[in-house]
């Protein structure tokens, strides 16, 4: 028991620390901290999952979530759908191809509904300096001007201006006593029957309306809730993004205006791709798609008998088995032997290892000049007959006999210092 007891203690431990693990990430992605703000899979008061179990539980409601990374949006017939805390600088570029999808959406029936994530400042907006207001380098002639003038046309054909007659303005918010700002109030400037104030937490607002918006929410005179039909479809837009969220259901929940923002339709949508969580095709979706699980377990099970097997036998040793038999494997002369045979040619053994012998001839024992001319006479006579004729072995015998007879070694350090430059000229 105490030869195994420090592989248990591992094993504990690191079943111990995986079981850690899997728990606080459990904790993290049931509170949904993790997503970014109004995700509707964020569970805390930045999020807005409340929001979406809610409109689940409706009956006669069928809610679900996009997590496609294409940039395709659904059939629009009875269909909802709602793209929450957007960035204002994303939606004055967006391209072509998706306003071609948008205008799809809403022609077919679709309710786009838009909220923005609440921003207290104006905003960093990308390429602010090449917008048609206020910048002056358009208004210059030249050929560089004249590619950010191009730019600027190619900008404003997909800007929400161009497409929807909307522009965003800022007007600031007070700061409180805390140094935090405080929420601002929007009245409604409609006939619906909602909730004639509410708390506005962004700063942004509507401007440069077209005469096709109507305006239902409205701080002072910029307006930050509007609506506007699209064939049969419909969209509304909204600076803010608080009331929908989990923090605003708990303390000032309104009803109706969640029913009115997401319209008669019977399907809803929360787009969670515009959030980065789209989901990343691979073995794993397979598995869940196609529900391999039982599959991948199986395989899991025979990658590890398979290890077993390699590493232990599954039979059990037979008693009169010695207890320390073991199979013995090559030594280093066998795989010297097999890395010959690979590199060299057979008919070339002998003179490579001559050669290799006399380059060691200053590191061993000493020969006399007369021993190693012999031994090299002996190896270029085997070298001079057909190649069928040849014995290697009969020749490394004979080279081994003249170098082992007593009158061939010599000790005397002249003698050695010259032995490489003679044999090397007797090679030549």
């Amino acid at each position: 028991m105490k030869k195994h007891l420090p592989i248990v203690m591992i094993l504990t431990c690191a079943a111990a620390f995986a079981f850690g693990i899997v728990q606080l990430f459990k904790l993290r992605f049931e509170e949904g901290d993790v997503y970014p703000a109004y995700s509707s899979l964020r569970s805390d008061p930045l999020g807005a999952m409340g929001f979406y179990e809610s409109l689940d539980k409706l009956p006669g409601i069928s809610v679900r979530r996009d997590h496609s990374s294409a940039n395709k949006l659904p059939e629009g017939r009875d269909t909802s759908y709602l793209h929450l805390a957007a960035r204002t600088f994303e939606w004055n570029s967006l391209p072509e191809e998706i306003w071609k999808e948008i205008d799809a959406f809403l022609l077919n029936g679709g309710r786009l509904a838009i909220t923005f994530y609440p921003e207290t400042a104006r905003p960093f907006r990308p390429f602010a300096g090449q917008t048609q207001t206020g910048n002056p380098t358009t208004q210059k002639k030249g050929g560089k001007n004249k590619k950010l003038r191009d730019a600027d046309r190619a900008f404003e054909l997909d800007s929400l201006k161009e497409r929807w007659g909307v522009e965003f303005g800022y007007s600031k918010l007070d700061v409180g006593g805390t140094d935090s700002y405080e929420p601002a109030e929007v009245e409604n400037q409609s006939d619906l029957p909602l909730p004639e104030t509410l708390a506005w937490h962004s700063a942004t607002v509507f401007t440069n309306l077209d005469n096709a918006w109507r305006t239902i929410y409205a701080r002072g005179t910029n307006p930050v809730v509007i609506e506007r039909r699209f064939g049969k479809g419909s969209v509304v837009m909204a600076t803010d993004s608080y009331f929908l969220s989990n923090e605003a259901l708990r303390k000032d929940r309104h009803a109706d205006l969640l029913a009115w923002f997401v319209g008669p339709n019977r399907h809803v949508i929360f787009d969670e791709a515009h959030h980065g969580i789209m989901d990343s095709p691979g073995v794993a979706t397979l598995i869940r798609n196609y529900r391999l699980h039982g599959l991948a377990a199986g395989l899991v099970v025979l990658a590890a008998l398979f290890i077993w097997k390699n590493s232990l036998s599954l039979v059990p040793p037979h008693p009169d088995e010695q207890s320390g038999s073991y199979v013995a494997g090559k030594d280093a002369a066998a795989g010297f032997v097999n890395l010959l045979r690979r590199n060299i040619p057979a008919r070339d053994v002998l003179s490579v290892c001559f050669a290799e012998w006399t380059k060691s001839l200053y590191q061993g024992r000493y020969y006399t000049i007369t021993a190693v001319t012999q031994a090299q006479a002996v190896m270029e006579a085997e070298l001079k007959r057909a190649q069928r004729e040849r014995d290697p072995v009969k020749a490394y015998q004979a080279i081994c006999r003249v170098l082992k007879a007593p009158e061939t070694r010599d000790s005397s350090s002249t003698n050695n210092t010259q032995l490489p430059t003679q044999a090397t000229d007797s090679q030549t």
